[in-house]
């Protein structure tokens, strides 16, 4: 293939990124707005040695799984990569997706569950971070187009809830009155960079990220037309950075958090608290990790424990929870959760890297019957760790990711298809898992995010006798 050429192909399957792949001319290309089995005729952008990525031009035998988005600027819009795919299709993907993971990457060719469905498909999103630019005529209010920061401007998105159009008007109104601008990324000039929305339980925490400290009483004002309980922050962020929020905070209107109650655990959560952005998935998910760690004699360890929500739910079901993280705020979080539950004692919180904390917490545990939940972030866990968790031999291993090439890599190790050579991963020869310390109880992907690329995955293990 040659760079600008125009192609024609049958697509054969969809990448890691919702792509299709097609076999063209001995050579694979990848071509975003497909669906597998169709006719398709594209144009080469990139050209590398036996692969290329392509530009839809036209789709000539369409598939039955083809369905027409529903949002507007969806080819335009970086948010979502699978709108024009039927919702059963999005979860059968997704589900293959794992598996190719763990295989390809891992050395396992196991069985992965069907995809857990979201009950929402669209306005299931409970959090909202919107950037504002200006492009040197007029303020724009939108997201991010796929792989830059060239904002695509909008007045809705169908995964967001409905309050997004409210949101964006408020914003809109405000700045326009006020002559304010938003932020300009390469002259560094402008005002209004970020906001930010969290709906808890109905109360909305919204969060102007600006350069500099400002008013926000007529911002107020604007709000109150469309909700009724929420809080008011300005956090100042002048730093040349893609962080999205700095050091500094203001309370404005409210207590700067809601209190809330899931699963039995109270919990305050702000602008800044972790929490997943699918209310009814993530009660899937934590209903199936608190379901498989649940042991009453036992000590859990929950590595990369956020804000400590699980952590709690998880102390509920055992003897004792021990939670580690990294980020300072997170961890004073999880450490009024646990005072404002009567946890002492049941639920301990360690601030620091998993990798440097996992010895000291298991000599915590003083030889208990230990259970390991382990839910990283998406380059997954460090090998000491994987090293000192085997070491300690828990019961049950629950492993929670939102990346499956991580995923495999990680399980690999702990299962042993992988192994360590010179600093370099490889595939065992003649695995067999009659050799692993661990069976696979089960596999499942959770749909956390309808209409996207990103899928949750749930691996429980437990130790052969």
């Amino acid at each position: 293939m040659e760079k600008n050429g125009v192609y024609s192909g049958v697509v054969t399957a969809l990448g890691s990124e919702g792509e299709g792949i097609i076999n063209c001319e001995g050579e694979a290309a990848f071509v975003p707005g497909c669906v597998v089995g169709e006719e398709v005729t594209f144009k080469a952008l990139k050209v590398g040695k036996n692969f290329a990525y392509g530009k839809l031009l036209s789709v000539d035998a369409p598939s039955k799984e083809r369905i027409t988005p529903v949002c507007a600027e969806y080819e335009r819009c970086g948010g979502c990569q699978l709108q024009h795919i039927s919702y059963n299709f999005q979860l059968d993907f997704k589900r293959i997706l794992v598996k190719n993971a763990l295989k390809k990457i891992g050395g396992l060719d196991v069985e992965v569950q069907p995809t857990v469905a979201s009950e929402n498909t669209f306005r299931y999103r409970n959090k909202l971070v919107l950037p504002v630019g200006n492009d040197g005529e007029k303020n724009v209010i939108g997201f991010y187009a796929e792989r830059s920061h060239r904002i695509v401007a909008v007045n809705d998105c169908p995964i967001q809830a409905k309050w997004i159009k409210n949101i964006i008007s408020a914003t809109y109104s405000f700045m326009d009155e006020e002559g304010i601008k938003g932020y300009n990324e390469v002259t560094f000039s402008g005002v209004i960079r970020h906001i930010v929305v969290r709906e808890i339980k109905g109360k909305f925490v919204v969060t102007v990220v600006a350069t500099k400290n400002i008013s926000l009483k007529k911002f107020e004002k604007k709000l109150n037309e469309f909700f009724k309980e929420y809080t008011l922050l300005l956090n100042v962020n002048a730093l040349k950075t893609n962080v999205i929020f700095g050091k500094e905070w203001h309370i404005c209107r409210g207590e700067g958090f809601f209190t809330a109650r899931e699963e039995g655990v109270i919990y305050k959560a702000g602008a800044n608290t972790f929490l997943q952005v699918n209310d009814d998935m993530r009660n899937k998910l934590y209903a199936a990790v608190t379901n498989a760690a649940q042991d009453c004699g036992a000590v859990i360890l929950d590595l990369y424990s956020g804000g400590g929500l699980l952590t709690a739910m998880l102390a509920k079901k055992s003897k004792a929870a021990y939670g580690v993280e990294i980020v300072p705020e997170a961890s004073a979080c999880a450490d009024e959760l646990m005072r404002l539950n009567n946890l002492q004692g049941k639920m301990i919180n360690i601030c620091g890297k998993v990798e440097d904390k996992i010895d000291e917490v298991i000599k915590l545990t003083n030889g208990e019957r230990l259970i390991a939940v382990c839910d990283p972030p998406r380059k997954g866990m460090e090998r000491s760790v994987i090293t000192a968790m085997l070491k300690a031999k828990p019961k049950k291993i629950v492993l929670v990711s939102c990346n499956p090439a991580t995923l495999g890599r990680d399980l690999g190790l702990i299962l042993g298809s992988l192994t360590e050579q010179d600093g370099q991963l490889k595939k065992t020869e003649n695995f067999s898992f009659e050799n692993s310390l661990y069976n696979i109880d089960g596999v499942t992907p959770f749909d956390m995010f309808p209409q996207t690329k990103h899928v949750e995955t749930v691996v429980v293990l437990t130790r052969k006798n």
